[in-house]
């Protein structure tokens, strides 16, 4: 299923809200009306924390269906709060603190930042449960930001090149495609929330650029 929608009239979904196939990490003061779209969309479980203070919970954590991954600035109460749900959750020790931005995870593998250190790695080995590697889409070391993957396909930015999806097809084993959002964004990470039963993305998004994402993500029962 995909849908359209804004958060408070901003389309930069992915910045503000992290999801699993199991969990949403989504601000304190999310509406009732866009916590039922995310939980009737998704089918997940919705959990209203910040993370290190900040309602930037896609910027600023990342995960799968085994775990989270959070900034190293993340409160005690709000880890507490996520594993409160029977979730794993960690920090990453790393001078790069927007995980969301960094890493692309699904439940089969992941592509991180280049200059992320071997035991942020091994970190997130650890708690995802796959195998990573460090890489860049179309020159960004955002990975996270330029591409979004669940569990059946990778949205990539569109300047990748085809040795660049095939290595992202390789890495996270689901098929690659490029495409953009609201009206040409090329940063479908930042402004897209997906997983393996759904996909929320911002109002401006056109019909040809939701044909694309349904066919990169594999949503082929239309949208709304």
């Amino acid at each position: 299923m995909i849908r359209k929608a804004n958060l408070y009239g901003n389309s930069n979904l992915g910045v503000a809200i992290s999801v699993t196939d199991n969990a949403a990490i989504v601000p304190s003061n999310l509406s009732e009306a866009m916590e039922n779209l995310i939980e009737n969309t998704l089918e997940v479980s919705v959990i209203k924390t910040p993370i290190g203070g900040s309602n930037l919970a896609g910027a600023l954590a990342v995960g799968n269906s085994n775990g989270f991954l959070v900034s190293p600035f993340a409160l005690e109460s709000e880890i507490k709060t996520i594993k409160e749900r029977d979730i794993q959750v960690e920090r990453i020790q790393d001078r790069f603190t927007a995980l969301g931005n960094i890493v692309l995870a699904n439940d089969k593998g992941a592509l991180v930042n280049p200059l992320l250190s071997d035991k942020s790695l091994e970190i997130i080995e650890n708690v995802l449960d796959v195998e990573v590697q460090r890489g860049s889409i179309a020159r960004f070391k955002i990975t996270g930001s330029v591409a979004v993957a669940t569990n059946k396909g990778v949205l990539v930015h569109p300047s990748a090149s085809a040795e660049e999806l095939e290595f992202i097809e390789d890495v996270m084993k689901v098929p690659a495609d490029i495409g953009t959002v609201n009206k040409g964004i090329r940063l479908v990470g930042a402004c897209t929330i997906a997983n393996s039963k759904g996909v929320i993305v911002g109002s401006d998004t056109t019909g040809p650029e939701l044909a694309r994402i349904e066919e990169a993500l594999g949503f082929l029962e239309g949208y709304e």
